[in-house]
This record gives structure tokens, sequence and C-alpha cells, in this order.
């Protein structure tokens, strides 16, 4: 199981909680994390360039001059690739770059991005964002508070709009809902910070260590006591 940072909604420091094990569950395969990302990215092209060859180029139907005689290198055309103002050798042609992968390989490079951050310590919980207008200035000392390295990805409990304008004009700051976000979106951060009600949705909360300490003797008693079957002493 992973442990993450916990802060409060003011950005002062918690006790440290376990992450849901129904995400976090330690499985990081590269290949499919590979995948999305390169998946994605290839997503993002347009695909519309598009340049003229030769053919598709107008004029040029009359052979510049004659083929010999003239001192000169033979020319078919003014609107070959070596003219200036003709066709392009191999030119770019519109085209999809669109690539589709299975649900079972999104789900397991989602996860493998998830447990890659909570593997190295980058992945932070915290109790809820106290955002009432667009503040840049808030969110900038709220993160001086948090004091995460690298570039920062916020999760939230689903749409925040005040939070998600205080952060879009911040280099390195991206914000999101929860559920939303994409395998590349988590490497691209440096480190995750999650809000506490998105993880809940889960099924498994995240459990504080004051709550497990709490829970251990009352795990000892109940293994102490002796079987009695329905029968009295």
């Amino acid at each position: 199981m992973y442990q993450a940072h916990y802060f409060k909604t003011d950005g002062s420091a918690g006790s440290e909680v376990t992450l849901p094990s129904s995400l976090f569950n330690g499985v990081i395969h590269e290949g499919a994390l590979h995948q999305a990302v390169t998946a994605f990215l290839a997503n993002q092209r347009q695909g519309s360039a598009s340049k003229k060859n030769r053919s598709a180029v107008a004029g040029g139907s009359r052979k510049p001059w004659r083929q010999k005689g003239t001192g000169r290198a033979r020319q078919g055309t003014i609107r070959a690739v070596q003219w200036r103002g003709g066709g392009r050798a191999f030119p770019p042609r519109p085209r999809s770059w669109t690539r589709r992968l299975p649900k079972r390989i999104r789900a397991l490079a989602r996860t493998s991005a998830f447990n890659s951050r909570a593997a190295a310590g980058r992945v932070a919980v915290i109790e809820g964002f106290d955002f009432e207008a667009p503040r840049t200035r808030e969110l900038t000392e709220l993160l001086g508070k948090l004091d995460q390295p690298g570039k920062i990805l916020f999760l939230t409990h689903g749409v925040n709009r005040e939070l998600y304008l205080s952060g879009r004009n911040l280099p390195g700051v991206r914000v999101l809902p929860f559920g939303t976000e994409s395998p590349y979106d988590v490497v691209w951060s440096g480190t995750l910070v999650i809000e506490e009600a998105a993880l809940e949705g889960l099924g498994d909360a995240p459990e504080h260590e004051d709550e497990r300490a709490r829970r251990r003797p009352l795990q000892r008693e109940n293994a102490a006591a002796p079987e009695t079957n329905g029968e009295e002493a």
C-alpha cells in the first residue's frame, strides 16, 4: 500500500494517508503506459498539412526550350521541383494520425501512471479547495505551502471552476476533474494533488494514520478473545 502526504484546506500538513488499493495497486506496466502516451500525442496532430506536387501546380504545360542546341540543361516543364514556383517532391498529404487503444490497455495505462507517481512519493491528498472566486494569488500561496516538486496536476472532485480559472495562467499547473485525466497528464506532472472527496468515490476512502492506530488495538483484542461457540463458561 502506498502512503501520501495529506494537507488541509489551508495548506497545513496533516498525517499521512493510505491511498486506495483499487487504483494504487502497485501495478506499473511500462509497455501499456508507453502505448497510451504515444497514442495521446499522435491524436493531438491535426494531419492537415498539404502541398502540391508538379502535377497539381498550374501552368508549365509547354516545354521551356528545345531539347538540344541551347547549351543549357534539358527541361521539360517550369513546374518541376527544381524550378522556383514548381511543385514539391513527395509532398505531405492530409491524413489522420488517430490511434485507438483497447479499453483494457487504457485502463492498465491509467493505473500504471498513478502507481508510478505513488512509487516515487509524488502523490499528495488535500482536504479540499476553498476558492470563493478565481484568485491566482491565493493559488500561488497554496502552492508555496504545499511545497511539492515539479509540475502540479490538481485532480478535483467534479468541476471546480474557481480553481481552474485561478491556475490556467500559471506555467506548470493544470486543473482537471478526477477521472478525466489521461495517462499523459499524469506522467507530465511532477506531483499529483488529489482532492480527498475524489478518492472517496473509488469505494475505499483514503485512511489516515491515526485511524489505523485506533483500529489496531481492537484487532488485537478480537484476536485474543477465546471462542465459546455459544456455550456459557
